[in-house]
């Protein structure tokens, strides 16, 4: 009788079969959440990064429960999708309980990348100048819907609301119709 393969026993015939990933030696940590840092992360570590997200306590990244196509009893499948490959840890990074573990990450890390408002990382004490004390080589990558200098710098920003600043939500839809 043939046992059949477990997730693990394939894993293992994987990694002794293959080369290492370009990224293998590379720590990420991402402190984004929805889509834009998640899914740059993701791509980091599909190419071999060892990618830590980092989430708060309750309810983690928002697209857990994301509406759509969810399985029952687990979390959302574009959460899942763009969260494959990573590592993830609940810190409150509000807490000094929570900075103390985070800032010990940040001082193996070699990239960072997070897509919080612009100011909210520094009213953690999280940000750039805070981090490059701890480790100099950080790269520290900041994504943001807007920027981060002018009139809308402090406002949320999604997928949806780049597209129409953008003008690029005109190319999409039906040229007699809705979008």
């Amino acid at each position: 009788m043939t046992k059949t393969p477990t997730n693990a026993d394939l894993m293992s015939i994987q990694t002794a079969t293959t080369k290492p990933l370009p990224l293998s030696r590379v720590r990420v940590l991402d402190v984004s959440q929805v889509m834009a840092g998640p899914y740059c992360c993701m791509l980091l570590a599909d190419l071999g990064a060892d990618v830590i997200k980092i989430e708060p306590p309750g309810t983690g990244d928002q697209t857990r429960g994301a509406v759509g196509f969810k399985m029952k009893g687990s979390d959302s499948v574009g959460f899942l999708n763009m969260n494959r490959n990573k590592r993830s840890l609940t810190l409150n990074l509000k807490s000094k309980a929570g900075k103390k573990v985070f800032f010990e990450l940040v001082k193996t890390a070699d990239i960072l990348v997070e897509n919080y408002r612009p100011g909210v990382m520094k009213k953690l004490g999280i940000d750039y100048a805070s981090l490059k004390e701890l480790n100099p080589v950080l790269v520290y990558a900041s994504i943001s819907g807007v920027g981060h200098t002018g009139p809308s710098a402090d406002r949320p920003s999604f997928d949806l609301m780049a597209q129409a600043m953008s003008g690029v939500m005109s190319l999409t839809g039906y040229p007699d119709g809705p979008l």
